[in-house]
Formats: C-alpha cells, structure tokens, sequence
C-alpha cells in the first residue's frame, strides 16, 4: 500500500505539471516569437545562449541544493502530511511561483529579482528588497562555506592522522607565530586549520564563479552537479525498493495524511509549511531565476525550465521525505532520535547501498551540493548590484569591484554566528515568496488577465508567515497558536484589502522598453 501512496503522488506531480502548467502558460500569456534578453542584451558573460539541458540542470542545481533534501527529511517528523503539501505546494504554489516571477524577469529583459518585485510593487519596496536581497545572498553564500568547509577538514584529518608526516607537519606549524590562534592548549588544532584553509580554497572558487562568464565553469559543471543530485535521490530510492529489510512507507493509512505525527507535537499549522520549504515553495527560488532567464532562447523554455524544474525538485522532496519516513520503519520518533537531517543522509545512504558507495555519495553531496548553492548566491549578488547602479558587465574590472564588498562581507558573516538569524532564515525564505506572488498578482491583474493563478497562493502563503512569526516558541514573539493565526488572517485579509484597492490604480506598463 505505501508505494502506491508514493506512485499516486508522483503522478500528481507530473500530470501538475502537463495540465496546470499549460493553464499557468496560458494565462501568464507566452509569445514564443518575442525576442529574448540572450539576444537583444548579449554580452558574453551573463547574457549567454546555452543548450535547454543546462539550462534545465543549472536551474534545478541553482533552486536545490541541500534544500529538497534537509528540509523533506525535517518535514517527515510530521508524517505523510508532509508528502501532501509536496504535491500541492509545489503543483499550485512553488511551481506557479518560480514560472511567473522567472517568466516576468524574461519579459523585463533579465532583471533581477528586486526590480522585478518593484516595477510591480512599487519604488519603495524595489529599494528595500535591493537591499535585503544582497544581503540575503552574502548570508547564503556565507553559510554554504562553513559546512562544506568543515566536511573537508573531518575528512581529511581521518585521512592522513595515521601519517607520522602529516603530525609531524602539525607540531612544527604550532611553533611559528602565524599560526599561533591555531594552538589550544599547547597543542595544534588541526580540524581548525583545515577548516580554514578549505574555506579560502572555497571563497578562491566562489570568486571566480562570480566573476567569470557563465559558460566557463557554472555552465560546465553544474549539469554535472545536478546529475549527482538526482542520481543520489533515484538511486536510493530504487535501494530501498528492491532491500528486503525495508518497506515503503509502512504502516501508513489515508487517513494518516491529514494528521500530525511530529513527536515533540510541534503544530502542523504553520510548522511544516515553512519547514519544508525547497521542494514545495520557496522565496529563494526567485532570487536565481534571472540568471537563466538571461540565456533562454526562447519565451517557450520558460515552462520545463521554470514550473518544470520546480516540479523536478518537489520529485526529488517526494523521495527524501518517503526515505525519511521509510528507513526508519515508520516512525517518527526513531527519525528524530537519528538526530540531524545530515545524519540521516548518511544513515540512510550507508544503510540502503553499503558503506563505501553510500559514503562517498554522501560526502559528495554534502560538500558538493551546498557549495554550488553558495557560488550562485554571491554571483546573484554582483548581478543585483551591477541592476542597480546599471553598470555594463562587459568589464572585468567592473565585475571585480563589484564581486570584492560582496565577498568581504561573506568572509565576515562566515566568521560569526549565525544561530539568531538561522531561527528566523525559514520564514525570511518564504516571507519573500509571499511577496514574489504578490507581484505576481499585481503584473496579472493589471493585465487583465487571471491573477487567481497568483493570488491563491499568496493568501495562503501570508497567512502561513504572519502565524509563523507570531507564533509561540519563535522568535521573535511568542504568542498562543489561536492568537497568532488569527493575527494572519488579519494580516492577509488587510494585504487583500490593499491589492484589490491599488490594483486598479496600477498602468499596464510598456514591456517594449524593458
């Protein structure tokens, strides 16, 4: 019974994509004949024609990362629950999400995110996501070092520890001044200086993934990454079918899909919604759009390489969240007790394809993975800045002075500490979905066209966010569940209220220009 509660979602998801897709298409209004930015803006460096398959896999890498797989296995707590809101989320919220804003970032000539949430928004809040959003990706380019990073240095430190070289190296580093904030307690701190010294080796690539045009590495090399994504997630799934000592979702009922089974009884309103964020909506997404956006060669791409790959993802979420609740027989609480979803990943992989081939899986998606979301994310940045201070990238110069404050206050976000900002990153993530679909609407409505596609989601987006950060035990408040979901509602009927009153007001705008 479990696989097929498996196979009937994964259908969903694919029949999401070939009906609601097309009506999404059909809506939003593709004219496959209108020139595209590669051609009328190229410049050899972010303006690039490239094949629809690295498109497609640039894309997925770019949205994905760790993020189908960390937070479906954080949302299996909840139970099957958390496969229902794959399939919805991703089919009317997360897919219509990155198809429109990816979409009107090709139709206004591949700007980035910000101006296009302004040009619909309005000039104040074009200013604050301008800021916010830089700011947002040094933070995520910042945080994909620390990981890896420190991955690497574990790794290597087993490796060569048996080495009477290698103790040898370390003793006579801990005797030279340089090296001195690397020595506790009379002895030198290997992992330390490892995790440093990958880090730089980190940053040196970020740089020039940044900088360089976009064919020459992240257009070589993340179809590749994205290939090892997808063949990490099918793999072990097709393991966990054929193994004998596991079952498919066991034990699970229909009725099992509408209850909470977290075993901490945190809420499934909103909990799981922000929880499982990539592989069913994310406010991320759009962030990254504009970067392929620039080298489609045709509107007609935007629907496999936006809503399509979308839903790619949501098939990968599909498949963590069911290893989730699978490889533990069933059962939450021994999910929980496995302790973090990076554990569980290795867990699960060592587990389903033995130590050596699910080791190195592990430790080449978790160190790879993530460290292709950061080069991405501080690439994002310099295209925001060059935006808004409308400098031609043509330049290598240009790129450089604009590359360098982005990495200098990566390199200081990589050094603090970040457990404060990371209590709030889920809803900050999806408070900025809540505001792409806003935009969304508002492009549709003064268009005439059916702005419900936009606006369904987005209520029910800003009523999960306003009962999120109202909620107890988060911060920044800590309010009763009934009063924060009450707050919410207020809070999202008042942005209905807002968008129905200045929607009229609000020209069409001359695309022509743009």
């Amino acid at each position: 019974m479990g696989i097929s509660y498996f196979l009937a979602a994964l259908l969903l998801l694919l029949l999401g994509y070939a009906v609601y897709g097309l009506v999404v298409e059909k809506v939003f209004g593709i004219e496959p004949s209108r020139q595209t930015p590669v051609y009328s803006k190229a410049d050899g460096i972010d303006y690039v024609p490239l094949a629809p398959y690295k498109i497609f896999f640039i894309q997925l890498l770019n949205i994905a990362g760790l993020g189908p797989v960390f937070g479906p296995i954080l949302g299996a707590l909840y139970g099957p629950s958390a496969l229902l809101w794959v399939v919805v989320g991703s089919i009317f919220a997360g897919a219509v999400h990155d198809f429109l804003s990816g979409a009107m970032s090709l139709r206004y000539g591949g700007v980035s995110y910000p101006e296009v949430i302004g040009r619909n928004l309005g000039p104040y809040v074009r200013w604050f996501l301008l800021l916010f959003t830089i700011w947002f990706m040094i933070l995520v380019g910042a945080v994909f070092v620390n990981g890896p990073a420190g991955l690497l240095a574990f790794k290597t430190h087993n490796l060569l520890s048996d080495s009477q070289s290698y103790r040898q190296l370390l003793v006579s580093l801990g005797q030279y001044p340089l090296f001195a904030a690397f020595v506790d307690n009379g002895s030198f701190n290997a992992l330390k200086f490892l995790t440093v010294c990958f880090s730089i080796l980190i940053f040196i690539y970020y740089f020039l993934a940044t900088i360089l045009p976009i064919d020459k590495i992240i257009g070589r090399v993340y179809p590749l990454f994205a290939i090892l994504l997808i063949f990490m997630a099918l793999g072990l799934f097709i393991a966990l079918i054929v193994n004998d000592n596991y079952t498919v979702l066991p034990g699970i009922a229909f009725k099992d899909f509408f209850t909470n089974m977290h075993p901490q009884g945190l809420p499934l309103w909103p909990m799981l919604f922000v929880t499982v964020a990539c592989g069913a909506i994310s406010g991320f997404h759009a962030t990254q759009s504009p970067m392929m956006a620039r080298c489609m060669q045709s509107e007609k791409q935007a629907r496999p390489m936006f809503y399509g790959v979308m839903i790619a993802e949501g098939v990968i979420a599909l498949i963590w969240v069911t290893i989730g609740l699978s490889f533990y027989g069933g059962d939450p609480q021994a999910l929980l007790a496995a302790g973090k979803p990076a554990v569980v990943v290795s867990q699960a992989s060592e587990g389903l394809l033995g130590g050596v081939v699910g080791g190195t899986l592990v430790f080449l998606g978790v160190v790879i993975l993530p460290i292709s979301t950061g080069d991405t994310a501080f690439r994002t940045g310099r295209l925001i800045l060059a935006d808004m201070l409308e400098w031609n990238q043509n330049r290598l110069k240009h790129r450089i002075i604009l590359a360098i404050p982005v990495f200098l206050l990566g390199i200081y976000f990589a050094t603090g500490e970040f457990t404060q900002i990371w209590m709030a990153f889920g809803w900050t993530n999806q408070t900025l979905a809540c505001v792409t679909l806003w935009a969304c609407a508002v492009w549709l409505r003064r268009r005439h066209r059916c702005f419900y596609v936009a606006l369904l989601p987005a209520l029910f987006m800003t009523t999960v966010c306003a009962s999120y950060l109202f909620a107890y035990n988060k911060f920044p408040f800590a309010w009763p569940m009934p009063q924060a979901t009450i707050t919410g509602v207020l809070i999202t009927l008042f942005c209905l209220v807002l968008f129905l009153w200045r929607g009229k007001k609000m020209p069409q705008g001359d695309e022509s220009t743009f």
